[in-house]
């Protein structure tokens, strides 16, 4: 009994652990700014490639930097057809190459109306189709856009408002499976106010 009790008093007397602290609440901080996800906007017609798709944004895009510096061509209005403006910009010239050696070139052109931007579109989806192109569906951004493969090149085009897109690029630059979407996505660019 006596062994029993020395057990007992020896075991009450093993001191306890302190105390944990209290748990640490974290600070919630409000954010200072909002900064708004990038929309596809019919804008006004750009007059620097850098607004349309900045070169190092192409160059992230291909994963690969691209030579030269993009070059814009301004092109005319042409009142048959219901343009209003035009321009391209070209992407990846090496030195003393002509601008047909550009690894990418963006497009955008202005019409009257909607109206007049689609119909371009279809006639000129049509015309690849009938000289052999392969054509399907694709999305640029939250609008729908047609991927066109040709034998030599592939281009996403598409409308939004008076303003048509087109972004083209010569086929090997990307396997075909990841070209379209990032077609597509230099495509949503051009069609994005930047935030700044």
């Amino acid at each position: 009994m006596v062994a029993f009790l020395a057990v007992a008093g020896a075991s009450c007397s093993v001191a306890r652990a302190p105390a944990a602290p209290p748990p640490q609440i974290p600070t919630i901080v409000a954010p200072t700014s909002y900064t708004r996800p990038p929309v596809m906007v019919d804008r006004p017609l750009p007059d620097d490639c850098e607004v349309v798709v900045p070169a190092e944004q192409m160059n992230t895009a291909l994963g690969q930097k691209l030579p030269g510096e993009p070059k814009l061509i301004v092109g005319v209005p042409q009142a048959s057809v219901g343009r209003t403006g035009k321009i391209d910009c070209y992407y990846g010239i090496p030195d003393g190459k002509p601008l047909g050696a550009a690894v990418v070139v963006v497009g955008l052109a202005a019409y009257v109306d909607e109206a007049t931007a689609k119909n371009r579109v279809t006639e000129s989806v049509d015309a690849e189709r009938q000289d052999g192109a392969t054509v399907s569906e694709i999305d640029v951004g939250k609008q729908k856009g047609t991927l066109v493969a040709t034998k030599d090149e592939r281009l996403v085009m598409g409308s939004l408002g008076k303003t048509t897109f087109v972004v083209r690029a010569k086929s090997g630059v990307l396997p075909d499976d990841k070209l379209g979407p990032v077609l597509a996505s230099l495509a949503f660019q051009s069609m994005t106010v930047p935030t700044s």
